[in-house]
């Protein structure tokens, strides 16, 4: 057999090599290369084709390691340069930025000088791009940024498969997972019949869920979508709210109704909810109830008592499915309650067709600054536990310091 071609070092060696031993991904993507590696030896070209999978043999890691080397690949003519490149160049100082490699383009010819290391990281990116491109999809630089991330990452992920898995198109905006948690949060949906999405505010957790639940509604997989999420306030004593009984519960909901507008013509959704079709209505209303034919999404869960949520989960009926997503660091249940979805994963854990999928900050597709809030709070917070103290994080200004309630519950 032919000796392996130099491919990759370092931590991404084992990801590749499962890979291989599995055969190509759907995005096959060939990039010509020519390469040049310097290890106290003579130096030699090689062209090669790149593929997806390919590897260098395990006892060749440690040797290649430290290499350094020049490698030329050639982007398919079929693929504008301006799409990989991106406006003004910014893809590419978006990857000089992110990436230890030196890259230099001239027409469709990239070359790379690093380490073995670094530039086969470089030509795993940019082989991602070009599939994404292959689909008709465009890039930008918040997918840029996933596709360094996730070809960074030891897992075996191709992330032009994350991030092409469409979901729902309406009104010429697509819905699809941006990150590996999230695409595994969307293949558990389609694989169970209860699923848990656990994780920080910004994760798409609901509305992911949401997607799944129109996708199957207009599929005609179930005949009805009834999302529902317990009526507690933030930490705060609102009072008696005038209006009708509508009126009082529609704050509550108002962001089910903002992801409804978003995946369904507008027109349509007061038409669905007065026929029943969609359903949003606070928890208490699920009780005595039996849900079949229907797509049944419990939102805000952290907030549910133990009893609310064995309530909620014993409402599952013929050919229904059930989502109920929640963050557990904001818990906003009064006195000394326990968190139901808190304590769920302990209770329903290893039983048949029950998923629980965790999404964490680097799963926070909002603004970038919530991931880093997110993280930062998950610091905050850890140490706290480990020390069995509270530090207050320091103030500004020259106010003194209010006495009043600490700004993080814990349960």
């Amino acid at each position: 057999m032919a000796a392996a071609q130099p491919r990759l070092a370092g931590t991404h060696l084992r990801r590749r090599l499962d890979r291989r031993t599995r055969g190509h991904s759907r995005f096959n993507t060939p990039i010509q290369q020519q390469h040049r590696f310097n290890n106290n030896t003579d130096s030699t070209t090689t062209p090669i084709q790149q593929q997806h999978g390919g590897d260098i043999l395990s006892s060749e890691r440690h040797d290649l390691a430290h290499v350094q080397g020049t490698r030329k690949i050639t982007i398919p003519p079929s693929i504008n340069m301006v799409n990989v490149l991106g406006p003004r160049d910014e893809f590419l100082r978006l990857l000089e930025h992110q990436l230890d490699a030196d890259i230099m383009v001239r027409g469709n010819e990239v070359t790379l000088t690093g380490t073995t290391a670094d530039v086969a990281l470089v030509v795993d990116v940019l082989t991602e791009m070009v599939a994404v491109l292959r689909t008709g999809q465009g890039l930008s630089s918040d997918a840029v940024e996933r596709i360094v991330a996730m070809s960074s990452d030891a897992d075996d992920v191709h992330p032009a498969e994350v991030l092409t898995q469409n979901i729902l198109s309406n009104r010429g905006k697509t819905i699809r997972p941006k990150t590996l948690n999230q695409k595994r949060y969307v293949d558990a949906i389609d694989a169970h019949t209860v699923v848990f999405g656990i994780g920080p505010a910004g994760t798409g957790k609901t509305y992911l869920a949401m997607a799944k639940a129109v996708q199957a509604l207009q599929s005609k997989q179930v005949n009805r979508i009834i999302l529902t999420r317990p009526a507690i306030e933030a930490g705060e004593r609102l009072g008696f709210l005038p209006g009708t009984l509508s009126d009082k519960i529609d704050p509550y909901l108002r962001p089910l109704y903002d992801a409804l507008h978003d995946m369904i013509d507008p027109d349509s959704v007061p038409k669905l909810l007065t026929a029943g079709t969609i359903e949003v209505a606070p928890l208490a209303y699920m009780r005595g109830r039996t849900l079949n034919d229907a797509f049944i999404i419990l939102d805000e869960a952290q907030n549910t008592s133990m009893e609310q949520m064995k309530m909620f989960l014993t409402r599952l009926g013929f050919g229904s499915q059930v989502v109920v997503t929640g963050d557990i660091t904001q818990i906003d249940l009064p006195g000394a309650q326990t968190s139901g979805l808190r304590a769920v994963q302990g209770i329903l854990d290893g039983i048949d067709d029950i998923a629980f999928c965790n999404l964490t900050n680097h799963d926070v597709v909002r603004h970038k600054l919530v991931g880093r809030i997110v993280a930062a709070y998950d610091q905050f917070e850890s140490a706290d536990t480990t020390t069995g103290t509270r530090t207050r994080p320091p103030r500004t200004g020259t106010h003194p310091a209010k006495k009043g309630p600490e700004g993080i519950r814990h349960d």
